[in-house]
Protein backbone atom coordinates (compact mmCIF):
# COMPACT_ATOMS: atom_id res chain seq x y z
CA UNK A 1 0.00 0.00 0.00
CA UNK A 2 2.54 2.95 1.08
CA UNK A 3 4.66 1.73 -1.86
CA UNK A 4 2.20 2.16 -4.49
CA UNK A 5 1.52 5.54 -2.96
CA UNK A 6 4.75 6.54 -3.19
CA UNK A 7 5.70 5.25 -6.77
CA UNK A 8 4.85 8.08 -8.48
CA UNK A 9 7.30 10.31 -6.62
CA UNK A 10 10.32 8.09 -7.09
CA UNK A 11 9.29 8.18 -10.77
CA UNK A 12 9.42 12.12 -10.80
CA UNK A 13 12.88 11.94 -8.59
CA UNK A 14 14.21 9.49 -11.01
CA UNK A 15 13.65 11.34 -13.87
CA UNK A 16 14.94 14.59 -12.29
CA UNK A 17 17.55 13.09 -11.20
CA UNK A 18 18.35 11.73 -15.20
CA UNK A 19 18.17 14.97 -15.93
CA UNK A 20 20.44 16.45 -14.31
CA UNK A 21 22.97 14.22 -14.53
CA UNK A 22 22.21 14.82 -19.02
CA UNK A 23 22.61 18.48 -18.11
CA UNK A 24 26.04 18.23 -16.41
CA UNK A 25 27.07 16.18 -19.44
CA UNK A 26 25.93 18.69 -21.52
CA UNK A 27 28.23 21.41 -20.18
CA UNK A 28 30.96 19.90 -19.43
CA UNK A 29 30.47 18.57 -23.32
CA UNK A 30 30.28 22.18 -24.05
CA UNK A 31 33.77 22.95 -22.31
CA UNK A 32 35.87 20.47 -24.12
CA UNK A 33 38.04 22.12 -26.79
CA UNK A 34 38.32 22.03 -30.61
CA UNK A 35 41.53 22.40 -32.57
CA UNK A 36 42.06 25.55 -34.66
CA UNK A 37 43.24 25.62 -38.22
CA UNK A 38 46.52 26.64 -36.84
CA UNK A 39 46.74 23.58 -33.96
CA UNK A 40 46.24 25.88 -30.64
CA UNK A 41 43.57 24.49 -28.42
CA UNK A 42 40.42 26.96 -28.47
CA UNK A 43 37.46 27.03 -26.33
CA UNK A 44 34.01 26.58 -28.64
CA UNK A 45 31.78 28.02 -25.72
CA UNK A 46 33.99 31.03 -24.95
CA UNK A 47 34.65 29.88 -21.76
CA UNK A 48 37.61 32.01 -20.17
CA UNK A 49 39.52 29.11 -18.55
CA UNK A 50 40.43 27.54 -22.05
CA UNK A 51 44.27 26.33 -22.26
CA UNK A 52 45.57 27.56 -25.96
CA UNK A 53 49.18 26.28 -27.07
CA UNK A 54 51.28 28.01 -29.30
CA UNK A 55 54.43 27.00 -31.00
CA UNK A 56 57.52 29.59 -31.45
CA UNK A 57 60.09 29.07 -33.27
CA UNK A 58 63.38 31.01 -33.52
CA UNK A 59 66.10 32.37 -35.74
CA UNK A 60 68.73 30.80 -32.81
CA UNK A 61 70.35 28.02 -31.38
CA UNK A 62 68.14 26.09 -28.59
CA UNK A 63 69.27 27.75 -25.18
CA UNK A 64 71.63 30.21 -26.39
CA UNK A 65 72.02 33.06 -23.75
CA UNK A 66 71.27 36.38 -24.46
CA UNK A 67 69.36 36.20 -28.23
CA UNK A 68 68.16 33.21 -27.29
CA UNK A 69 66.68 34.37 -24.18
CA UNK A 70 64.01 36.54 -25.47
CA UNK A 71 61.76 33.91 -26.69
CA UNK A 72 62.07 31.98 -23.25
CA UNK A 73 60.96 35.34 -21.92
CA UNK A 74 58.17 36.21 -23.83
CA UNK A 75 56.85 31.91 -22.98
CA UNK A 76 57.02 32.99 -19.29
CA UNK A 77 55.64 36.16 -18.90
CA UNK A 78 52.98 34.92 -21.12
CA UNK A 79 52.29 32.43 -19.18
CA UNK A 80 52.06 33.87 -15.73
CA UNK A 81 50.13 36.44 -17.06
CA UNK A 82 47.65 34.47 -18.57
CA UNK A 83 47.73 31.95 -15.15
CA UNK A 84 48.41 29.37 -17.93
CA UNK A 85 45.63 29.69 -20.15
CA UNK A 86 48.00 30.68 -23.23
CA UNK A 87 50.83 28.26 -23.01
CA UNK A 88 53.94 28.68 -25.44
CA UNK A 89 56.70 26.36 -25.87
CA UNK A 90 59.94 27.28 -27.71
CA UNK A 91 61.81 25.67 -30.29
CA UNK A 92 64.94 26.56 -31.51
CA UNK A 93 66.61 27.17 -35.13
CA UNK A 94 66.32 23.41 -36.97
CA UNK A 95 63.92 22.04 -34.42
CA UNK A 96 60.46 22.95 -36.22
CA UNK A 97 61.76 25.06 -39.33
CA UNK A 98 65.37 26.34 -40.42
CA UNK A 99 66.78 29.37 -38.88
CA UNK A 100 65.88 31.73 -42.27
CA UNK A 101 62.57 29.95 -42.56
CA UNK A 102 61.30 31.28 -39.44
CA UNK A 103 59.23 34.03 -41.32
CA UNK A 104 57.46 31.73 -43.58
CA UNK A 105 56.41 29.34 -40.80
CA UNK A 106 54.99 32.17 -38.85
CA UNK A 107 53.49 33.55 -42.17
CA UNK A 108 51.55 29.89 -42.94
CA UNK A 109 50.85 28.48 -39.68
CA UNK A 110 53.22 26.19 -39.12
CA UNK A 111 53.97 28.10 -35.71
CA UNK A 112 52.28 30.64 -34.18
CA UNK A 113 55.00 32.69 -32.92
CA UNK A 114 58.57 33.74 -34.40
CA UNK A 115 61.60 35.44 -32.76
CA UNK A 116 64.66 36.28 -35.12
CA UNK A 117 65.91 39.22 -37.05
CA UNK A 118 63.60 41.32 -39.62
CA UNK A 119 66.49 42.09 -41.90
CA UNK A 120 66.48 38.22 -42.29
CA UNK A 121 63.89 38.65 -44.46
CA UNK A 122 65.01 40.96 -46.57
CA UNK A 123 65.16 39.22 -50.04
CA UNK A 124 61.47 39.05 -49.50
CA UNK A 125 60.83 42.43 -47.94
CA UNK A 126 63.64 44.91 -48.72
CA UNK A 127 62.21 47.06 -46.39
CA UNK A 128 62.17 44.90 -43.77
CA UNK A 129 66.44 45.65 -42.52
CA UNK A 130 64.79 49.16 -41.54
CA UNK A 131 62.88 47.04 -38.31
CA UNK A 132 66.64 45.63 -37.03
CA UNK A 133 69.22 48.33 -37.94
CA UNK A 134 70.55 50.80 -40.82
CA UNK A 135 74.38 51.18 -40.73
CA UNK A 136 75.45 54.38 -38.78
CA UNK A 137 71.80 55.00 -37.50
CA UNK A 138 70.01 54.79 -34.40
CA UNK A 139 70.74 53.00 -31.17
CA UNK A 140 68.32 51.38 -29.59
CA UNK A 141 67.32 53.98 -26.81
CA UNK A 142 66.47 55.55 -30.71
CA UNK A 143 64.57 52.68 -32.10
CA UNK A 144 62.61 52.00 -29.47
CA UNK A 145 61.56 55.64 -29.13
CA UNK A 146 60.89 55.34 -33.05
CA UNK A 147 58.50 52.44 -33.24
CA UNK A 148 56.53 52.99 -29.72
CA UNK A 149 56.15 56.27 -30.18
CA UNK A 150 57.01 58.03 -33.88
CA UNK A 151 55.26 55.56 -35.99
CA UNK A 152 57.22 52.86 -36.48
CA UNK A 153 55.72 50.11 -35.23
CA UNK A 154 52.53 50.91 -37.37
CA UNK A 155 54.72 50.95 -40.38
CA UNK A 156 56.47 47.96 -39.32
CA UNK A 157 52.36 45.99 -39.26
CA UNK A 158 51.91 48.00 -42.66
CA UNK A 159 54.80 46.11 -44.32
CA UNK A 160 54.01 43.17 -42.55
CA UNK A 161 50.83 42.68 -43.25
CA UNK A 162 50.17 41.12 -46.65
CA UNK A 163 52.03 38.47 -44.87
CA UNK A 164 49.55 37.83 -42.54
CA UNK A 165 52.12 38.25 -39.58
CA UNK A 166 52.28 41.31 -36.54
CA UNK A 167 55.42 41.99 -35.72
CA UNK A 168 56.05 43.45 -32.01
CA UNK A 169 59.78 44.73 -30.99
CA UNK A 170 61.34 41.78 -29.60
CA UNK A 171 64.86 43.02 -28.08
CA UNK A 172 67.88 44.79 -28.68
CA UNK A 173 71.78 43.90 -27.99
CA UNK A 174 72.41 47.98 -27.99
CA UNK A 175 75.35 49.20 -29.86
CA UNK A 176 77.36 46.19 -31.18
CA UNK A 177 80.85 45.45 -31.95
CA UNK A 178 82.34 45.39 -35.64
CA UNK A 179 83.54 41.66 -35.47
CA UNK A 180 86.04 39.45 -34.99
CA UNK A 181 88.74 39.20 -38.07
CA UNK A 182 91.55 36.78 -38.89
CA UNK A 183 94.14 39.41 -39.66
CA UNK A 184 94.68 43.22 -38.14
CA UNK A 185 92.61 45.99 -40.37
CA UNK A 186 95.15 48.82 -41.07
CA UNK A 187 93.57 50.71 -43.55
CA UNK A 188 90.47 50.51 -46.21
CA UNK A 189 91.89 48.36 -48.26
CA UNK A 190 92.58 45.60 -45.69
CA UNK A 191 88.78 44.96 -46.92
CA UNK A 192 89.29 43.89 -50.32
CA UNK A 193 88.94 40.20 -50.95
CA UNK A 194 87.57 39.60 -47.49
CA UNK A 195 84.94 37.22 -46.86
CA UNK A 196 82.37 38.10 -43.66
CA UNK A 197 79.40 37.17 -42.15
CA UNK A 198 77.09 40.20 -42.19
CA UNK A 199 73.78 40.10 -42.91
CA UNK A 200 71.09 42.78 -43.92
CA UNK A 201 72.21 46.55 -45.47
CA UNK A 202 75.21 45.85 -43.98
CA UNK A 203 76.18 43.21 -46.20
CA UNK A 204 75.54 45.21 -49.42
CA UNK A 205 77.82 47.95 -47.97
CA UNK A 206 80.40 45.48 -47.15
CA UNK A 207 79.97 43.80 -50.84
CA UNK A 208 80.72 47.59 -52.38
CA UNK A 209 84.06 48.11 -49.63
CA UNK A 210 85.61 45.92 -51.65
CA UNK A 211 85.06 42.80 -49.64
CA UNK A 212 82.34 39.56 -50.19
CA UNK A 213 79.47 39.32 -47.62
CA UNK A 214 78.07 35.80 -46.64
CA UNK A 215 74.70 34.88 -45.42
CA UNK A 216 74.95 32.12 -42.21
CA UNK A 217 72.86 31.44 -39.83
CA UNK A 218 74.69 31.70 -36.01
CA UNK A 219 75.11 28.15 -35.63
CA UNK A 220 77.35 27.95 -38.36
CA UNK A 221 79.52 30.87 -37.80
CA UNK A 222 82.49 28.62 -35.42
CA UNK A 223 83.12 26.06 -37.74
CA UNK A 224 83.01 28.62 -40.60
CA UNK A 225 85.49 30.63 -39.32
CA UNK A 226 87.54 27.42 -38.20
CA UNK A 227 87.31 26.02 -41.30
CA UNK A 228 88.57 28.79 -43.25
CA UNK A 229 84.74 29.40 -44.91
CA UNK A 230 84.95 32.99 -43.81
CA UNK A 231 87.79 35.30 -42.82
CA UNK A 232 85.30 37.50 -40.40
CA UNK A 233 82.56 37.67 -38.78
CA UNK A 234 80.02 39.94 -36.89
CA UNK A 235 77.94 38.60 -34.30
CA UNK A 236 76.85 40.19 -31.30
CA UNK A 237 79.04 41.70 -28.53
CA UNK A 238 81.10 40.10 -26.15
CA UNK A 239 77.93 38.46 -24.06
CA UNK A 240 76.84 36.12 -27.10
CA UNK A 241 80.43 36.05 -28.73
CA UNK A 242 82.57 34.51 -25.96
CA UNK A 243 79.10 31.79 -25.62
CA UNK A 244 79.61 30.89 -29.24
CA UNK A 245 83.63 30.71 -28.64
CA UNK A 246 84.33 33.22 -31.21
CA UNK A 247 87.49 34.00 -29.56
CA UNK A 248 88.73 30.59 -29.92
CA UNK A 249 88.80 31.10 -34.05
CA UNK A 250 89.88 34.94 -34.25
CA UNK A 251 91.96 36.45 -32.48
CA UNK A 252 91.41 40.77 -33.80
CA UNK A 253 88.25 42.00 -32.23
CA UNK A 254 86.92 45.37 -33.44
CA UNK A 255 84.41 48.28 -32.75
CA UNK A 256 82.80 50.67 -33.04
CA UNK A 257 79.87 48.62 -34.75
CA UNK A 258 78.84 50.54 -37.46
CA UNK A 259 76.37 47.96 -38.82
CA UNK A 260 74.41 47.45 -36.19
CA UNK A 261 74.20 50.94 -33.82
CA UNK A 262 70.88 49.69 -32.34
CA UNK A 263 70.16 46.27 -33.21
CA UNK A 264 66.49 45.48 -33.01
CA UNK A 265 65.21 42.37 -33.00
CA UNK A 266 61.41 41.19 -33.33
CA UNK A 267 58.52 38.61 -32.48
CA UNK A 268 56.08 37.94 -35.29
CA UNK A 269 52.63 36.40 -34.85
CA UNK A 270 50.52 34.58 -37.12
CA UNK A 271 47.63 37.50 -37.63
CA UNK A 272 45.10 34.54 -37.67
CA UNK A 273 45.84 33.06 -34.41
CA UNK A 274 46.05 36.27 -32.51
CA UNK A 275 42.45 37.22 -34.09
CA UNK A 276 41.06 34.16 -32.28
CA UNK A 277 42.36 35.18 -28.86
CA UNK A 278 40.31 37.03 -26.22
CA UNK A 279 40.87 40.66 -25.69
CA UNK A 280 42.58 39.48 -22.22
CA UNK A 281 45.14 37.51 -24.11
CA UNK A 282 45.50 39.44 -27.06
CA UNK A 283 46.70 42.64 -24.12
CA UNK A 284 49.37 39.43 -22.85
CA UNK A 285 50.88 38.65 -25.87
CA UNK A 286 51.32 42.25 -27.01
CA UNK A 287 53.01 43.36 -23.13
CA UNK A 288 54.66 40.20 -22.91
CA UNK A 289 56.59 41.23 -25.86
CA UNK A 290 57.25 44.13 -24.74
CA UNK A 291 58.42 43.38 -21.63
CA UNK A 292 60.64 40.81 -23.59
CA UNK A 293 62.18 43.55 -25.54
CA UNK A 294 63.20 45.72 -22.68
CA UNK A 295 64.92 42.74 -21.06
CA UNK A 296 67.04 41.87 -23.53
CA UNK A 297 68.87 45.10 -23.86
CA UNK A 298 69.32 45.08 -19.28
CA UNK A 299 70.54 41.92 -19.80
CA UNK A 300 73.49 43.13 -22.54
CA UNK A 301 74.54 46.16 -20.57
CA UNK A 302 74.80 44.13 -17.68
CA UNK A 303 76.50 41.33 -19.29
CA UNK A 304 78.75 42.68 -21.74
CA UNK A 305 81.68 44.34 -19.73
CA UNK A 306 82.27 41.55 -17.76
CA UNK A 307 82.41 39.05 -20.70
CA UNK A 308 84.70 41.56 -22.45
CA UNK A 309 87.09 41.24 -19.70
CA UNK A 310 87.16 37.89 -19.89
CA UNK A 311 87.76 37.67 -23.94
CA UNK A 312 90.67 40.07 -23.08
CA UNK A 313 92.47 37.86 -20.34
CA UNK A 314 92.49 35.25 -22.76
CA UNK A 315 94.52 36.98 -25.69
CA UNK A 316 91.83 38.37 -27.82
CA UNK A 317 93.34 41.66 -28.97
CA UNK A 318 90.73 44.54 -29.16
CA UNK A 319 90.63 47.36 -32.05
CA UNK A 320 89.20 50.11 -33.56
CA UNK A 321 88.34 50.70 -36.80
CA UNK A 322 90.49 52.99 -38.86
CA UNK A 323 88.96 56.18 -39.65
CA UNK A 324 89.59 55.35 -43.56
CA UNK A 325 87.60 52.32 -43.46
CA UNK A 326 84.66 53.77 -41.20
CA UNK A 327 84.36 56.73 -43.68
CA UNK A 328 84.66 53.77 -46.56
CA UNK A 329 81.68 52.40 -45.07
CA UNK A 330 79.48 55.41 -44.05
CA UNK A 331 79.64 56.67 -48.05
CA UNK A 332 78.53 53.29 -49.05
CA UNK A 333 75.74 53.25 -46.65
CA UNK A 334 74.41 56.03 -47.85
CA UNK A 335 74.65 54.53 -51.43
CA UNK A 336 73.30 51.55 -50.91
CA UNK A 337 70.37 52.82 -48.52
CA UNK A 338 69.47 55.28 -51.67
CA UNK A 339 69.55 52.14 -53.67
CA UNK A 340 67.35 50.58 -51.52
CA UNK A 341 64.39 53.33 -51.27
CA UNK A 342 64.18 53.59 -55.16
CA UNK A 343 61.47 52.01 -57.17
CA UNK A 344 60.06 51.03 -53.53
CA UNK A 345 57.31 53.26 -52.39
CA UNK A 346 57.24 51.52 -49.05
CA UNK A 347 60.87 51.64 -48.57
CA UNK A 348 60.54 55.39 -49.06
CA UNK A 349 57.85 56.07 -46.77
CA UNK A 350 59.36 53.91 -43.77
CA UNK A 351 62.93 55.92 -44.77
CA UNK A 352 61.15 59.26 -44.30
CA UNK A 353 59.53 58.09 -41.03
CA UNK A 354 63.03 56.67 -39.82
CA UNK A 355 65.22 59.91 -41.40
CA UNK A 356 62.46 62.58 -39.88
CA UNK A 357 63.26 60.76 -35.76
CA UNK A 358 66.71 60.36 -36.59
CA UNK A 359 66.87 63.91 -37.32
CA UNK A 360 65.14 65.00 -34.67
CA UNK A 361 66.49 62.63 -31.74
CA UNK A 362 69.81 63.17 -32.40
CA UNK A 363 69.19 67.36 -32.22
CA UNK A 364 68.46 66.47 -28.53
CA UNK A 365 70.84 64.03 -27.99
CA UNK A 366 73.32 66.25 -28.85
CA UNK A 367 72.55 68.59 -25.42
CA UNK A 368 71.65 65.38 -23.95
CA UNK A 369 73.10 61.97 -23.91
CA UNK A 370 76.00 63.22 -25.93
CA UNK A 371 76.62 65.98 -23.83
CA UNK A 372 76.32 64.33 -20.41
CA UNK A 373 78.89 60.89 -21.98
CA UNK A 374 81.28 63.91 -23.03
CA UNK A 375 81.49 65.58 -19.72
CA UNK A 376 81.20 62.64 -17.80
CA UNK A 377 84.74 61.11 -19.48
CA UNK A 378 86.78 65.23 -18.61
CA UNK A 379 86.17 64.34 -15.01
CA UNK A 380 86.05 60.62 -14.39
CA UNK A 381 89.09 58.48 -15.83
CA UNK A 382 89.38 56.26 -18.41
CA UNK A 383 87.86 53.02 -18.63
CA UNK A 384 88.66 51.13 -21.73
CA UNK A 385 91.52 48.35 -21.52
CA UNK A 386 93.23 45.90 -23.76
CA UNK A 387 93.48 48.18 -26.28
CA UNK A 388 96.66 48.33 -28.34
Amino acid sequence: MFERRYLPVFVVLLVAALVTVVGLWAADKGRHYSQSALGGAVASDGNETRVVEWKLVTTWPKNLPGLGSAGENFARYVGEMSNGRLQVTVFGAGEIVPAFEVFDAVSQGVAQVGHGASYYWKGKIPASVFFTAVPFGMTAQEMNGWLHYGGGLELWQELYEPYGVVPFAGGSTGVQMAGWFNRELTSAEDLRGLKMRIPGLAGEVFDAAGGTAVRISGGEVYTSMQTGVIDAVEWVGPYNDRTLGLNEVAKFYYFPGWHEPGAMLEFTVNANALAELPEDLKAIVKYAARAANQDMLDEFTARNNESLRSLLAGGTQLRRLPDDVLALLYEKSEIALEQLIEGDQMAAKIADSYRAFFRDVRAYHEISERAYLNARDKVLPPVLQGQD
